[in-house]
C-alpha cells in the first residue's frame, strides 16, 4: 500500500530527525512545534476541503450542463484516437474522455480551483470501470501521471502574485513555467507508458504529441514577440475569456437539447457537496503526516547538505535559496506558494532567487495532494507505482525549472 508506507515514513523520518535536534542540538522546542504541526495541519486539511466545498459543488453544476448539453461527449470524440492508444481500458465513447480532457485544459490555463472538480469527476467516472475498487487502474495512473504534470500555458495565478509584490515584469517567468510543466508532462507520460507497454511511437500518438508541441512552440513564440509589459495582461484575459467561454458554451448547447439546466446543474452540485465531504479524511491525514516532516526541520537538512555539497564541489549555489519551494511543491501547494511569496519578499521579486521560486512553484502539481484526494474521493487505498511516476515527473519538471532560470536570467 505505497499511501500507507508514505504516510508512516513521513511520521518516521520527522521523528528521527527531531530526536536529533534533541539529542545533538538541544532544540527542546521542537517537540511542542511537532504537535502543533498536527494539530495546525488538521485544521488546514478540513479548511482546504471546506474551501473546495463552493468550488466542486459550482464546478460539478456545470460539468453535468455540459455533460447533459453534450460538451463532454463533443471533447471525447475529439481526443477519442490518442485515449483509445493511451487508456485502451476505457471504451470509445466513455464520458471518462471528456472529463480528463477538461480537467487538463483547465490545468493549462492556469485555474486550480476549476481543474480539481474537473478532475474528480474522471477519477469517478475511471472508477466506474475498475474492477478492483481499493487498487489504481491503469487507466487511473495514467490520468494521475498527466495530472500531477501541471501542464501550464497560462500560469495566471503566479503572474498575479508577481504583480502584488511589485515585479517590473509579472510574467517575465511565463516562458520558463511552460517548458518546464511540458518535460514534467512528457517524462511522466513515457514513465507510466513504459509500464504499461504503451507504444509511444504509434503515429496517431505521435501526431497528437507533435501537434501539442507546436502548440506550446507557436504559444511560446507568440509571447515572445510581445512587449513584456503586454504578456501579464494578455494571458490574464485569455484566460478568463476561455473559461467565461466555456460555461457560456455549456449552457447555450443545454438550451440547444432542450435540457432543464437549473436542474442539472443542481444534480451536479449535489456530487460535488458530498465528493468535498469525503475527501476530507484523506486530505487531513496526507497534510498531517506533510507537516510533522515539514516542522521536523528535515527539508531544512537536506538543503544545507545539497549546499554544502555543491560549495566544496565549486557549483553555483545561488538556485538553492528558492529549493524550498521545489521540496515542498510535491507535498503542498499553499506551502509552497507561501515559500513563493516569502522568497519574493526577502530577495525580490525580480531577483534571480524570487524569479526562480515563481518557475519552481509553476513547474509542476502538488503531487502528494492529488494523490490524496483524487484517489481518497474513489477510496482507492493502494496506488501502486503511481507515485514514483508522479515524482519522476516532478523532479523533471523542478529540474528543467533550475536549468531555465539559469538560461533566462542569468
Amino acid at each position: 500500500m505505497a499511501l500507507n508506507y508514505i504516510w508512516i515514513a513521513f511520521f518516521l523520518i520527522g521523528f528521527v530527525v527531531a530526536i536529533f535536534q534533541l539529542v545533538f542540538l538541544g532544540n527542546t522546542q521542537i517537540f511542542t512545534d511537532l504537535v502543533n504541526s498536527i494539530f495546525d495541519n488538521a485544521k488546514s486539511g478540513f479548511e482546504i476541503s471546506l474551501g473546495l466545498t463552493g468550488a466542486l459543488t459550482l464546478w460539478m453544476g456545470l460539468l453535468k450542463v455540459g455533460e447533459k448539453g453534450g460538451v463532454v461527449n463533443i471533447l471525447g470524440r475529439a481526443i477519442a484516437p490518442l485515449f483509445k492508444r493511451l487508456f485502451p481500458e476505457v471504451p470509445k465513447d466513455h464520458p471518462a474522455h471528456g472529463s480528463i480532457i477538461l480537467n487538463l485544459s483547465a490545468n493549462m490555463l492556469g485555474l486550480d480551483n476549476a481543474a480539481t472538480p474537473m478532475g474528480l469527476k474522471a477519477m469517478k467516472e475511471l472508477q466506474e470501470l475498475n474492477p478492483s475498487k481499493d487498487v489504481a487502474s491503469n487507466a487511473q495512473i495514467m490520468f494521475f501521471a498527466l495530472n500531477a504534470a501541471g501542464l501550464t500555458i497560462i500560469p495566471v495565478s503566479i503572474i498575479v502574485y508577481r504583480i502584488q509584490m511589485g515585479a517590473e515584469n509579472p510574467a517575465d517567468v511565463f516562458i520558463p513555467i511552460m517548458i518546464s510543466t511540458f518535460a514534467a508532462l512528457m517524462v511522466g507520460l513515457i514513465s507510466v507508458a513504459i509500464i504499461q507497454k504503451i507504444n509511444l511511437l504509434d503515429r496517431v500518438v505521435v501526431a497528437y504529441l507533435g501537434g501539442l508541441t507546436a502548440i506550446i512552440l507557436g504559444i511560446v513564440f507568440y509571447f515572445s514577440r510581445l512587449p513584456k509589459e503586454q504578456i501579464s495582461e494578455v494571458s490574464t484575459f485569455a484566460a478568463n475569456f476561455l473559461l467565461l467561454s466555456i460555461i457560456i458554451l455549456f449552457i447555450v448547447l443545454a438550451l440547444i437539447k432542450r435540457v432543464n439546466v437549473y436542474e442539472a446543474f443542481i444534480e451536479g452540485a449535489k456530487d460535488g457537496f458530498n465528493t468535498a465531504i469525503k475527501i476530507i479524511p484523506f486530505l487531513v491525514a496526507m497534510l498531517v503526516a506533510i507537516g510533522i516532516l515539514r516542522a521536523s526541520g528535515t527539508m531544512d537538512f537536506i538543503i544545507s547538505g545539497i549546499r554544502g555539497l555543491l560549495s566544496w564541489l565549486g557549483v553555483d549555489t545561488r538556485f538553492t535559496e528558492a529549493l524550498p519551494v521545489a521540496f515542498m511543491k510535491p507535498l503542498s501547494g499553499s506551502g509552497a506558494r507561501g515559500l513563493m511569496i516569502d522568497a519574493m519578499a526577502t530577495y525580490g521579486a525580480d531577483s534571480f532567487t524570487g524569479r526562480l521560486a515563481c518557475t519552481l512553484q509553476g513547474a509542476t502539481d502538488t503531487t502528494f495532494y492529488i494523490i490524496a484526494v483524487y484517489f481518497g474521493s474513489v477510496g482507492v487505498k493502494n496506488t501502486r507505482y503511481a507515485i514514483g511516476c508522479g515524482l519522476l515527473a516532478d523532479l523533471a519538471g523542478l529540474t528543467t525549472a533550475v536549468l531555465m532560470a539559469y538560461l533566462f536570467f542569468g
